[in-house]
């Protein structure tokens, strides 16, 4: 750590404002010193200092919900971290998505209206690529890396079948169940060919 210039305070803490990679919602804000610092640019998992405990912790080591650290970004005053992660889970204890699901509206605390989940498919996509890089035991993710290309197209074949048949059966329920597992199916094949739905994003845009 000593070639960089953070300006730890007199308790030996920086904030580090933790945001979604893919999003770019702020999901958190918590504290750091030196060592969290470093475990988290070595481990690649956000890990802070707990004021009230006065000791480290690994944020999603007891609920599951890791933060995989994609960048640490410095302020201009290097006085405060930017930590750019993706999510395992929510980033609230509440189950929020993000701690700041709370709005001030005429003095008063009301909860955000839901937003869209228009930038789901991106942020399936960031998980499907940190299981290829970070295998986990257990994941049907990396079941289906593992077992290759013809395995998963093979999904693609028998998910967009059911699509068909929910179709054909005029039932929302099975309809809206069978295109999620379509688009989860379709993102891994996508990530295995080292695309993005971006890249599908782009070309919708060129037929507009």
């Amino acid at each position: 750590m000593e070639d960089m210039k953070i300006k730890f305070d007199d308790r030996g803490l920086v904030p580090a404002v933790v945001q979604d990679n893919v999003s770019k919602k702020v999901l958190m804000v918590a504290y750091m010193n030196e060592e969290s610092l470093k475990m988290t640019l070595e481990t690649k998992k956000a890990t802070f200092f707990s004021r009230s405990r006065n000791e480290l912790w690994v944020k999603g080591e007891t609920s599951g919900n890791y933060m995989n650290v994609v960048s640490v970004d410095v302020d201009c005053d290097e006085d405060c971290l930017l930590v750019s992660v993706n999510p395992d889970g929510p980033a609230c204890h509440t189950g929020n998505d993000t701690c700041f699901y709370r709005r001030v509206e005429d003095g008063k605390l009301t909860d955000r209206p839901k937003e869209s989940g228009a930038d789901i498919l991106p942020r399936l996509q960031a998980v499907a690529e940190d299981r290829k890089k970070n295998p986990q035991e257990g994941s049907y993710t990396n079941y289906l890396f593992d077992k290759g290309e013809d395995k998963i197209l093979k999904k693609v074949g028998e998910e967009a079948a059911e699509v068909v048949i929910a179709g054909k059966n005029r039932s929302k329920s099975e309809i809206q169940y069978e295109v999620a597992d379509l688009l989860y199916h379709m993102t891994v094949m996508l990530v295995d060919n080292d695309m993005s739905w971006q890249d599908i994003f782009d070309e919708l845009e060129k037929r507009r």
